[in-house]
């Protein structure tokens, strides 16, 4: 299931007054509740992920931290000040994948377009596609799958050229 039929669905039990929905496709469940004051759905989004892959990314972002200082920063910054980086507009979640069973959105090296969808960040058991503003090619990921992001934190490299 994609993120335009979760959004869909969502919408659709919002017009139609029910006050609960479960749906149970492959290994994902939804559950959309309504409130009764403004009708304003209340979203339950659920994925299996599987336990040793979250441990294994916990202590691989510790050991990457020390490898960073090994290089001289002066030429990093340089290097980077070529690259426009893209930021999160909010709060919330990082998603690479619309769903645990689909592709990731972008690749290191992938080129893309403006308006191209680059992730999902989930906020408040919302998912926002999050589109890029510019053209160009990923340089680097600067944030790990089903991380916790802040406003205005960086997310991407792009190089426009």
């Amino acid at each position: 299931m994609d993120l335009k039929e979760i959004q869909n669905l969502i919408k659709f039990v919002a017009n139609t007054g029910v006050a609960e929905v479960k749906l149970e496709v492959d290994n994902v469940k939804i559950t959309i509740r309504t409130t009764l004051e403004g009708n304003t759905p209340e979203i339950t989004y659920l994925q299996q992920a599987p336990i040793q892959q979250a441990l294994a990314q916990a202590p691989a972002a510790p050991q990457q931290a020390p490898a960073a200082p090994a290089t001289p920063a002066a030429p990093a910054a340089d290097d980077t000040s070529k690259y426009i980086t893209i930021k999160s507009p909010i709060i919330g979640t990082f998603y690479r994948k619309p769903s645990p069973d689909k592709p990731v959105f972008v690749e290191v090296g992938s080129s893309i377009g403006k308006g191209d969808v680059l992730c999902v960040i989930e906020a408040m058991k919302l998912f926002n596609e999050i589109e890029s503003e510019v053209s160009g090619k990923i340089v680097k990921i600067l944030v790990d799958d089903m991380s916790p992001v802040e406003f205005d934190q960086p997310l991407f490299l792009v190089d426009p050229s």
